[in-house]
Order: C-alpha cells, then sequence, then structure tokens
C-alpha cells in the first residue's frame, strides 16, 4: 500500500523587506528605552535648578516642601540681590569679573605654552615628565590649601597695607594657586599632537622661533581647544567658592560665589535672597556656553582624538 501522507514542506524564509523592518522595530524600541531613561535622568539633574529658581520667585512659604509649581510669583528677592540691601551684588560681580579675566588669560596660557614642548619637542625624560605630572591629577583641589596658603602668605600678597595694591594682592592670591592646570596642559597636549610636524619643520626651515612656531602655527589650529579650555577655566574661577572663602580677608573684595554666604547669617539666613542670588550668578555661565558651545564641543573633540 502506497503512503501518500504529504511530506513536509520547509519554515518559509523570510525576506530581506521583513528582516529590515524587523531590525527597525528593534532599532525603535532600544531608543525609545534609551530616551526614556535619558529624559529621566535629566529631570532628576535638573529638578534642582528648578527648585531654586521656584523658591527664588516665591515670597513666602516652606522653602524645603519639594513642589512643582510656586505657591506665589514675586521678585522682591531678585529686588533685595540686585539693588545691593542685603549684599554689595555689583561689587562681588566686579570682582568676579576681575578674578575670571585675569584668571582665565593666565591659566590659558601657561597650559598652551608648557604643553607645546611636551608635544613637539625631542628632549630625553620628555614622555616621563608629562606623565609624572599626569599623576597630579589624582590628588583633590583640596589637598593643596595649606600650602598654597602658606605661599600666598610668603609672597605677601595678604599682607599689603595700599588700598589699590591690597586688592591686586587679594585678587592675585586668588588667581595665582590656579594658573598651573594640569587637566589644560593634558588638553593642550593632546590637541598638539594632531597637527602635522610637517608645519613646524617648514617654519623652522625659514627661520621661525619656536615661540613664533607656538604663536603663528600651533595656537590658531588649536583655537577649538583654546575656546573649549577658557570656558572649563571659566566656570572654575567663575565657581570658585572655597579657596576664595579662604584668602579674601576684605568682604568687598569678595566674588559672586563667596560673597553670596553673606546672606547667611549667624542667627537667621535669608534662603531666598541666595536663591535668587544664585540663580543671577549661573546666568552667565549660561550666556557664555551657548556662544561657546560650538567651539567647546570641537575642541573636546579634537583633544579625544589627538
Amino acid at each position: 500500500m502506497l503512503d501518500t501522507a504529504t511530506p513536509s514542506r520547509p519554515a518559509t524564509q523570510p525576506t530581506a523587506a521583513q528582516l529590515r523592518s524587523r531590525r527597525r522595530r528593534r532599532e525603535r524600541v532600544t531608543n525609545g528605552v534609551a530616551y526614556a531613561v535619558l529624559i529621566v535622568i535629566a529631570l532628576i539633574m535638573l529638578y534642582p535648578f528648578y527648585w531654586t529658581l521656584i523658591t527664588s520667585l516665591e515670597p513666602t512659604g516652606n522653602i524645603y516642601e519639594a513642589k512643582l509649581l510656586p505657591e506665589a510669583i514675586g521678585i522682591r528677592n531678585y529686588r533685595e540681590v540686585w539693588l545691593g540691601t542685603t549684599v554689595p551684588f555689583w561689587r562681588m560681580m566686579l570682582n568676579s569679573v576681575i578674578i575670571c579675566t585675569a584668571g582665565v588669560s593666565l591659566t590659558v596660557t601657561c597650559a598652551a605654552l608648557a604643553a607645546y614642548p611636551l608635544a613637539k619637542m625631542n628632549f630625553p625624560g620628555r614622555d616621563l615628565i608629562f606623565y609624572a605630572i599626569l599623576i597630579l591629577l589624582v590628588l583633590p583641589n583640596e589637598a593643596g590649601l595649606i600650602v598654597n596658603y602658606i605661599t600666598v602668605n610668603k609672597l605677601g600678597l595678604l599682607r599689603l597695607e595700599d588700598p589699590f595694591w591690597r586688592a591686586a594682592g587679594q585678587y592675585a592670591a586668588v588667581v595665582l594657586p590656579g594658573i598651573a592646570s594640569i587637566f589644560g596642559l593634558f588638553l593642550f597636549r593632546q590637541a598638539y599632537l594632531g597637527i602635522p610636524t610637517e608645519l613646524l619643520e617648514a617654519a623652522r626651515i625659514d627661520g621661525a622661533t619656536e615661540l613664533a612656531i607656538w604663536r603663528k602655527i600651533m595656537l590658531p589650529l588649536a583655537l577649538p581647544t583654546v575656546a573649549a579650555f577658557a570656558i572649563l577655566e571659566f566656570v572654575a574661577y567663575w565657581n570658585s567658592f572655597l579657596w576664595a572663602r579662604i584668602v579674601i580677608q576684605d568682604k568687598e573684595l569678595s566674588p559672586l560665589s563667596a560673597g553670596l554666604l553673606e546672606l547667611s547669617g549667624t542667627f537667621s539666613t535669608n534662603s531666598r535672597a541666595v536663591m535668587a542670588g544664585a540663580i543671577l550668578m549661573i546666568i552667565p555661565i549660561l550666556v557664555i556656553f551657548a556662544f561657546g558651545q560650538r567651539y567647546f564641543m570641537k575642541g573636546l573633540e579634537g583633544a579625544v582624538k589627538g
């Protein structure tokens, strides 16, 4: 008797279009989950800033209560800070501008100069020196507070009597310990390594000095790195708090970040005015970053590639 059963047929293979459709669906699901996680993280990070903003706008109420909307809105706290009824806001703003201008200029110049021989000059122990300097990154900034204070005190920066030189000395005491930036040295060295050595050799054949090569070739080609590092240093100097509180002896010379502490008294604290001052202090950072964002990203990208 013949077996008339129908033989089993192999399963149909998915077509190329179906495979692409499945891959797109998987990518959409993966991207959706990734975006959801990133949104949650962004909200967690942004809420403290939002809480500071709504607290600064509220004239009264419990500042320690978590909330999404302010109970009332007013500008009284901003008016107190802006008009200097609580602290000399505009004088502290001027102090911050002076400290940031001097600090950023000196730090960027020193880092850009120091990175050039470590990247483009050949001498014994070059890499050893660089890695020895780089190891110091593991030390926290607080580890150098005592040494830095002794140094600026021995230099006489904190003992000047003339009002003009007294102010200049205290500004210098805030700026000088930070001008030797190890991170800036690393950033510029990485950017310089990406510049072809042939350009430097051609300039040397034409009789250019090393300083001229650095100024006319290296710096223009590393301009995005200059901008990126300048933004980072501006933020660091603008937010300088602990060191400024230690070395600034005259309250009228305090930068904005340290001077806002004067709103906190021994027995009472004007917390809403502190929040208003913090919001006003953030605005210059946002403006600087908004205008320099393109150069900032290019500078970090060039340093990573280098």
